[in-house]
């Protein structure tokens, strides 16, 4: 069943074109400085086919909990999403919508120098001004009240979101969200889960970040369970009216 993403009016630029572009289940919200949904639903065909057909052939790259090798022929795609699993310790299908989005985000700044790609919760944006990300942690509190500040010298970046209490990923913790950003959004993605998965009541919020700052590619790390929040990095909160 299809669910309305409603957060999606929460970050609207008006100085932005707004559009989707959906091919099964990739679901994009995109913002550029024009519409680009045909070149955009071109760029999700040209990376979700070869994953697709990778998939077909290697079925537990599908279905794994653990990091996944490939082989250093396989379509770009499939190693990055690799490459995020072994490094965050989880599945690599943990890392596609990070991957899809940036993917899908890069192509189309061949079109327009700038650039927000939303997928499920997960973003990729290259931008030429401050923007805000808002925050969608389920029932929290802290919920539509918040979101990340982002400078246009902090991008490419992506910011990718894990939750156990909204959308259909799967997190073995309890974190209403753990917001990860890094330069490479499958990673960030990945990197989410991991640590979203340490996550079972608000004592594991200073566990969460202890670990986050011991990890290289990570600028940032936001956890909240519930009305409890921890920050970590090159983190920038601001209060949505």
């Amino acid at each position: 069943m299809h669910q309305p993403r409603y957060y999606r009016q929460w970050t609207q630029n008006s100085d932005l074109v707004s559009f989707s572009a959906v091919v099964k289940q990739t679901d994009l919200y995109i913002q550029a400085q024009r519409s680009l949904r045909d070149k955009a639903i071109k760029s999700i065909l040209k990376h979700r086919v070869p994953l697709e057909q990778y998939i077909m052939h290697h079925p537990l790259f599908l279905t794994t909990l653990e990091p996944y090798q490939v082989d250093e022929d396989a379509p770009a795609i499939v190693r990055e999403m690799a490459e995020a699993s072994q490094t965050a310790g989880v599945g690599p299908m943990a890392a596609v919508a990070g991957a899809i989005a940036e993917a899908v985000g890069r192509d189309l700044l061949a079109f327009s120098p700038e650039v927000i790609v939303e997928n499920g919760g997960d973003v990729f944006l290259r931008i030429l001004k401050m923007r805000l990300v808002g925050v969608y942690a389920g029932q929290s509190p802290f919920t539509g009240k918040i979101a990340l500040e982002v400078k246009p010298n902090e991008t490419p970046l992506g910011i990718c979101t894990s939750s156990a209490s909204v959308g259909h990923s799967l997190s073995l913790g309890t974190a209403d969200a753990v917001i990860a950003l890094s330069p490479s959004a499958a990673f960030a993605d990945a990197i989410a889960t991991a640590i979203g998965n340490m996550v079972r009541d608000t004592d594991d919020i200073s566990k969460a970040i202890h670990r986050a700052r011991s990890i290289e590619q990570l600028r940032g790390i936001v956890v909240i369970k519930g009305d409890r929040i921890g920050i970590w990095g090159k983190v920038k909160i601001a209060t949505l009216s």
